[in-house]
C-alpha cells in the first residue's frame, strides 16, 4: 500500500484536506505535514523516508522539501500540485482541485 505525503506550509488547510480525502482509502495510506516552522505538523527525515509519493502544493515547498531533506527523497517521486494557499480547510473548490490532481490516485 503505497504511503502519501502532503506537503504545504502550516499543515493547516490544503495538506490536510489532502491528507483527508484518502482517509481510510483501501489502497493508500496518506499523511501531510509543513515547512513552516508554525505547522501543525513539521515536515521531517521519517516522513520523508515514510513516504513514496510526496505531494507539495507549491514550487516553494518543493525546493525546500530538496534543500533540507536531499538524501531523503533520493529515488522518491516528487510532485507539485501548483495549489496556491487561497482556501480554507476543506473548502468544496480545494477538494475539487485536489480530486482532480489526484484523481489517478483516489480512484
Amino acid at each position: 500500500m503505497p504511503n502519501l505525503l502532503f506537503i504545504c506550509s502550516k499543515n493547516q488547510w490544503r495538506s490536510p484536506t489532502a491528507e483527508l480525502l484518502f482517509k481510510n482509502h483501501p489502497n493508500h495510506n496518506a499523511r501531510s505535514a509543513g515547512t513552516s516552522g508554525q505547522a501543525r505538523i513539521r515536515v521531517s527525515e521519517k516522513l520523508i523516508l515514510w513516504a513514496d509519493v510526496i505531494f507539495v502544493m507549491e514550487r516553494k515547498h518543493r525546493d525546500i522539501i530538496k534543500q533540507r531533506f536531499a538524501s531523503a527523497i533520493a529515488g522518491k517521486k516528487l510532485e507539485v500540485l501548483d495549489i496556491e494557499d487561497n482556501y480554507p480547510f476543506n473548502d468544496p473548490e480545494l477538494i475539487e482541485l485536489l480530486r482532480h490532481a489526484l484523481a489517478a490516485y483516489i480512484n
